[in-house]
């Protein structure tokens, strides 16, 4: 038995290692042949992966069937919108801008799946929805050097070059939020704040930004971790009621936020509630948790709202609902023409240098430091360790205004976010 087990021992040694080996030249022959590829046109401009003389590619990984479906419709929208415009008017470096879209359902398989699907085809990825999964390929972008604008706002993510989170990181924004519920919404010190959060680098990252404000302004968070699956929030309400907590963060889905504004209001659990900007959808308020969100329900964003009374916002809302007359407008139309508008400027950059490839966008992409799309906030690529904003918006539900959502107050970054760094 002992000489069978060797025999086989070995075998599955060679056959292992004769796979690294052929991943490895794969891997090799991957890189050289993207080398290679790079052409330069008639006017000097290098062209690289995803860039042909006519097109430029670009990967778009959303959720349109998952928990984000909602989100994700509308960030792909806007990107197709954007693209749409800017075909019209002349395209970008002599050549017309190009969607490749994959739904992964938020489905981990299927989201790596389509990374490996696309990536050799693409030029670099204007969304890419769910901070799990970026980090799950994240060493992977590094190596392939494809610009990634995620629609993902986890700390984990910062560092790259290649990975650029759009506006604050999650710890961030949930500083910020609680900063805004201990100036007007009456938390104070020695409260108990409740913080419901998806297990995973979203929720985590959130959770980090009420320790860290828990432990500079003397509050005690109480945790309710929950799993993407989770919509009844029945028994997260009863646990926050039962210790006591004055008020609560939600750092999941519109979906568990509507639940549990929802529970909280039927239990006359009357605290204010404040969600990270991906928890939230207009159309609850459509739904019988709507009267309760106007009433308590607040959310933290990177921008101001779609209904923002901005020159851009107005033109934006107007093309969009031109373009898409028969679905409703929502922050993340907001989202997907911001990245959408970054990657174009990074671009245009590359284009000027003549490096129409990875390199060049990624290199142009440094240059961009006070880059205004009309959404109130200045973003700053220059550092990859920090995120292009560390300010946030606070936001009401209200049915009234176009989105959804009001301004509860201005673009601005708490004091005690001003010295935390992300992920730290």
């Amino acid at each position: 038995m002992s000489s069978r087990r060797s025999t086989r021992a070995k075998r599955a040694t060679a056959t292992a290692t004769a796979l690294a080996a052929l991943l490895a030249v794969a891997g090799c022959s991957s890189k050289a042949g993207d080398s290679e590829g790079e052409k330069k046109d008639a006017g000097g401009v290098k062209a690289g992966v995803g860039v042909s003389a006519k097109t430029i590619n670009l990967g778009v990984l959303t959720d349109m069937t998952g928990v984000y479906a909602t989100l994700g419709k509308s960030v792909t929208q806007a990107q197709q919108l954007y693209v749409k415009q800017t075909n019209a008017d002349g395209g970008i470096c002599g050549r017309k801008l190009k969607l490749t879209v994959r739904d992964h359902g938020y489905d981990p398989q299927k989201a790596v799946a389509a990374y490996t699907e696309l990536e050799p085809d693409v030029l670099g990825f204007a969304q890419f929805i769910g901070s799990p999964f970026v980090a799950a390929v994240k060493q992977r972008i590094d190596g392939d050097k494809s610009l990634v604008l995620p629609q993902a706002w986890s700390a984990n993510l910062l560092g790259s070059p290649y990975v650029r989170v759009v506006g604050s990181t999650y710890d961030l924004e949930t500083i910020n939020a609680i900063d805004f519920l201990m100036k007007e919404k009456g938390l104070k010190k020695g409260d108990k704040l409740g913080h419901v959060y998806f297990e995973g680098d979203y929720g985590e990252n959130a959770l980090k930004g009420s320790q860290y404000m828990a432990k500079k302004s003397g509050l005690t968070v109480v945790e309710q971790k929950i799993k993407a699956t989770d919509n009844d929030m029945t028994a997260q309400v009863a646990a926050l009621k039962k210790a006591g907590v004055k008020a609560v963060v939600i750092s999941a889905g519109p979906r568990q936020a509507a639940s549990l504004v929802g529970v909280a209001a039927a239990g006359k659990f009357d605290v204010p509630i404040i969600g990270n900007n991906s928890a939230f959808a207009p159309q609850l308020l459509g739904t019988q948790a709507g009267p309760a969100l106007a009433k308590n329900y607040y959310v933290a964003s990177p921008t101001l709202p779609i209904g923002a009374d901005t020159p851009a916002a107005k033109k934006l809302v107007g093309d969009y609902q031109k373009a898409y007359p028969k679905d409703a407008l929502d922050n993340g139309v907001t989202a997907g023409w911001t990245a959408a508008s970054i990657f174009g400027e990074a671009l245009k950059k590359a284009c000027e240098s003549d490096a129409l490839t990875r390199e060049g966008v990624d290199k142009a992409l440094l240059t961009i430091d006070s880059f205004d799309t009309g959404f109130g906030v200045t973003q700053d690529f220059s550092d990859p360790k920090a995120p292009s904003s560390k300010e946030s918006v606070i936001l009401r539900p209200d049915k009234s205004v176009t989105g959804g959502m009001k301004v509860a107050r201005e673009p601005g970054a708490a004091q005690a976010a001003e010295g935390y760094t992300p992920g730290a």
